[in-house]
């Protein structure tokens, strides 16, 4: 008996989808389905005498969307489902080719309860018959090892490039600090060992980590991005490490500076100055994008006074 059938013993289906609608819909977006559950659910509008028709045309579309769920549901690969789920937004498919690499999966095998059974889940080789108990946790380490898998891919260069096609989109989100203006964000973890630290969120402009804004991407294990990979990448795409700017918030009183706020900025100031004579003496400069801004705007200015230089030599001759 499918999940569906479970569910409609003992009620009409009139009064089960009358009562039960939300949650129906909510399971459909969370899970894949089976095409019998989807033939089942379907049938339901053979049997229902509708008497509410704005019922039964949200009910039609909401078949439309299960049986369009249910027929591509066949032809996806088991990783491909998992990165198609929601919260799981974050995570890359992983190539097939990199999966079936045992070398690739090296000391795993100690980490994730039912080793094999799982690894056969994510790559599709799966055949055990057994019960819906030993299943789920076969699901579970599945999807666990997919995760440990995924740390690793991701410091590949096929992960790197991956990665960074979502980070283009803004698919990790944008950084929240205003003074960022909605800089992208990178997914990262503060161990590289599970269940330590969920998943954290890095700026590159401001360098620091935030968390994630959903509930399902929070509860994601941090080990799953690992501790390098941003610092990877951005070793690897040098060209994507942002300007750094000195720009900060000014608290203020009716337009004048708050005097402790004050004093602070004063100090972070000298200190900044510092450390930028300390680069420049290194042979670091423009180190800020204010820096290169003034630079710009210098030589502007200079090409201006060499303009006025020239029309006066003209008036002259």
């Amino acid at each position: 008996m499918g999940y569906l059938e479970r569910l409609f013993a003992g009620a009409s289906p009139l009064d089960f989808v009358r009562d039960n609608f939300i949650h129906i819909h909510a399971w459909l977006l969370e899970r894949k389905v089976d095409p019998d559950e989807a033939e089942l659910l379907g049938d339901m509008t053979q049997k229902v005498d509708w008497s509410d028709h704005v019922e039964k045309k949200d009910f039609v579309r909401l078949m439309e969307y299960f049986s369009e769920r249910s027929s591509t549901s066949e032809d996806l690969s088991w990783a491909a489902v998992f990165i198609s789920s929601r919260g799981n937004e974050y995570f890359c498919e992983i190539d097939e080719d990199y999966l079936t690499d045992r070398f690739n999966l090296t000391g795993l095998n100690t980490d994730v309860q039912y080793y094999q059974y799982a690894l056969d889940l994510v790559t599709d080789v799966f055949d055990l018959d057994c019960d819906d108990d030993m299943r789920e946790q076969i699901e579970k380490s599945a999807r666990h090892l997919y995760g440990l898998v995924h740390a690793r891919y991701i410091t590949t260069t096929r992960g790197l490039a991956k990665m960074l096609e979502k980070y283009k989109k803004g698919d990790f989100g944008k950084c929240p600090r205003v003074m960022c203006n909605a800089h992208p964000l990178l997914p990262t973890g503060m161990a590289d060992l599970p269940h330590v630290q969920s998943v954290k969120l890095y700026c590159g402009k401001c360098e620091d980590l935030y968390n994630p804004k959903s509930s399902r991407h929070a509860n994601i294990d941090g080990a799953y991005f690992g501790t390098s990979f941003q610092n990877i990448l951005f070793q690897v795409y040098p060209a994507l490490i942002p300007e750094k700017t000195v720009e900060r918030y000014q608290p203020k009183i009716f337009g004048f500076k708050v005097h402790a706020a004050a004093a602070l900025e004063r100090w972070q100031s000298g200190k900044r100055e510092e450390m930028q004579e300390r680069l420049k003496e290194a042979g670091m400069e423009k180190c800020f994008k204010e820096d290169v801004e003034l630079e710009d705007d210098m030589e502007e200015d200079e090409d201006e006074v060499g303009g006025f230089d020239g029309a006066d030599d003209v008036l002259a001759e």
